[in-house]
Parts: structure tokens; C-alpha cells; sequence
């Protein structure tokens, strides 16, 4: 991040936006979470396990099942180790792996109640050991399904975000523009989009960010099929109105995105967030087209690769000075 803004803007700012002036860092993270380090009390009460599981990526949340299944009967096949083999029956005793081998199976076999009956426990310290450990493994499983529904069944809007936002030519002025798509086959219906942004600005010799609402020229629309390009006309209501080049690249600024619309097969209402800075903004700069008819021109093709694509273009000169 570079410097405080020290030009004096015309809008008056808003107070609701939910972050403080003093605020530092990037207010929403990409994937929409705040960007928020949380201290104070213990980890266990500041952190949702459930929530944590159910935003995790779809090849972490796997990773970590898979892991910590092997984790359990590992420490399990330790415990049936440390009793020693010769209370269960059954087990390999040509060497001490093909022990541990046959324990960790053994072990697998209980967690999941399988139970094939090669190797049984003998003895009450083995049999408490398994009887605890398939309790542990239902309870585990049961969890694991839990986890496995609410992510599947989570309403969620499925929405890509370019990654950047452009400066482009808009009605014989400027406009600030980004797009958005939906990514999955969902159905998407009175889509509603909330535009703001924070600028960091000098006063009294500190910097202090500031939050203004930005206006859109279409703030909703009925379906959400292909993408849609957001735009905010930079005219004399907008806080960027008379920013040069170098004020996007050297202020402190980002654009928060806030997109709610109805999902027809969830039947409720989803949300996503996003937001950009000011090394995402493209100055002098419009998207090319990411839709165009099929070969029998009996449907539209939304090519989602190319929702980042633009070319650079020349801005109108403004009769303005900046502010």
C-alpha cells in the first residue's frame, strides 16, 4: 500500500460500513471473508470448527478426513501395539512390521466396524480399547456425514469475480467496471449488487480511511445468466471524481463488493462479497466480449477464461482539474 489521499473529496462519507477509520491492512479478502485477526479469550471459543470445515477447499476438507483417519488408527495401532500382539488373535508374529501391519488393519477394521474377524481382542484391557474406538469411529462418521451434507447443501451463489477492475471510457466520461458470472448450472434471479469504498485519506497528518457509497448505473437485474458488467460512471457524485492515474495507483483504496441474489433450487437467498485494491485497478482499460452465439447460432457460449480479459484504450480528457 502506498499513500493517504490528501485531496479534499466532495462526498460526504458513510459510517456504516462496519470497519473503523483506523483499520489497516485489506478490509474483505478475495473470498469474501473479512480480513479480521480475532485475539483475546481461548482459540477453542473463537473459532467454529463447523464453519471452518464447511469453507475449507473441497480438496483440503478431503485431505483432512483422509489424514486424520490415518492419524486415529495409527495412534489406535500404537495402543494395541503397546498391550501387546498376543492379546489379539490371529496377527502375524513372522516379524515385528507385519505386527504393526496387521494392528494397524486391525485397528481400521474396529474404527469402521467392519470387523472381517481374522483378528479378534482377548483379554478386558483389549476389548475396552476396541469397544471405545468403534464408539469413536461412529461418532467420527457421523460427524464426517454431517460436514459432508452441510457443504453440499449450503446455499451458495457461485459467483467469479475478475480479478481486476478497469478505468474505461463511459458516456463521454470514465467509469469504474469489473464483471461477475455465475459458474455453476444454478439459477440466479433478482440479483442485487452494493458498491463501496474505502479511501485512505490525510488528515491532520494521519491517515484515516474513509467509506462512501458508490453509485451503480444498474444496481439490479432480473437473471443472472451471463456475466455482468458492474459500472459506477465517475462523474461529479463519485468520490474518484477528477482521480488521476497516478491517484488510483498511489492511494491507499479498495473497491467492496456485495452481491445477493435468489437461487431458485436452493429457494433462498445467497450472498457473496469481494473486493479489489488499487493494484487491481486497470487504468485506461475495457473488457473485450466473453459471450458470443455457438456454430448453429442456437445458443449463447459464456466463455468464463475470458472474464479477464481486456484491452487498453484511451480515456476522454476531462475539462475538470482533479480536486
Amino acid at each position: 500500500m502506498a499513500r493517504g489521499f490528501r485531496k479534499k473529496i466532495q462526498q460526504k462519507n458513510t459510517e456504516n460500513s462496519g470497519f473503523g477509520d483506523n483499520a489497516s491492512g485489506r478490509f474483505i479478502n478475495k473470498d469474501g471473508l473479512p480480513n479480521v485477526q480475532r485475539k483475546g479469550m481461548n482459540v477453542f471459543n473463537r473459532f467454529s470448527w463447523y464453519h471452518t470445515m464447511l469453507e475449507l477447499s473441497t480438496f483440503r476438507f478431503l485431505s483432512y478426513l483422509v489424514v486424520g483417519y490415518i492419524l486415529i488408527n495409527i495412534v489406535f495401532a500404537i495402543i494395541y501395539y503397546l498391550i501387546g500382539v498376543e492379546h489379539l488373535t490371529g496377527i502375524d508374529k513372522s516379524d515385528p512390521l507385519n505386527e504393526f501391519i496387521d494392528v494397524f488393519f486391525f485397528s481400521s477394521q474396529t474404527f469402521t466396524t467392519v470387523g472381517y474377524g481374522r483378528i479378534a481382542p482377548v483379554g478386558f484391557t483389549a476389548s475396552l480399547v476396541a469397544t471405545f474406538e468403534a464408539f469413536l469411529g461412529l461418532l467420527t462418521f457421523a460427524i464426517a456425514t454431517g460436514l459432508f451434507y452441510g457443504r453440499f447443501s449450503r446455499p451458495r451463489a457461485y459467483l467469479k469475480f475478475s480479478d481486476i477492475t478497469v478505468i474505461a471510457p463511459f458516456q463521454d466520461a470514465t467509469a469504474l467496471m469489473f464483471r461477475l458470472a455465475p459458474y455453476k448450472n444454478n439459477a440466479l434471479t433478482d440479483a442485487e449488487v452494493i458498491l463501496s469504498t474505502a479511501i485512505e485519506v490525510i488528515e491532520e497528518g494521519r491517515p484515516k480511511n474513509k467509506f462512501y457509497r458508490l453509485d451503480t448505473q444498474l444496481s439490479k437485474i432480473n437473471t443472472l445468466a451471463l456475466n455482468w458488467t458492474v459500472v459506477h460512471k465517475i462523474d461529479e457524485n463519485s468520490p474518484f471524481y477528477g482521480f488521476s492515474e497516478d491517484d488510483f495507483k498511489n492511494t491507499n483504496i479498495e473497491i467492496i463488493v456485495h452481491v445477493r441474489a435468489f437461487d431458485e433450487v436452493f429457494s433462498n437467498t445467497v450472498v457473496q462479497r469481494s473486493s479489489y485494491v488499487s493494484r487491481e485497478i486497470v487504468y485506461g482499460a475495457k473488457f473485450t466480449t466473453m459471450y458470443y452465439p455457438n456454430k448453429d447460432n442456437q445458443t449463447t457460449v459464456l466463455d468464463l477464461d475470458k472474464i479477464n480479459d481486456y484491452q487498453k484504450v484511451d480515456l476522454p480528457t476531462l475539462g475538470e482539474e482533479s480536486i
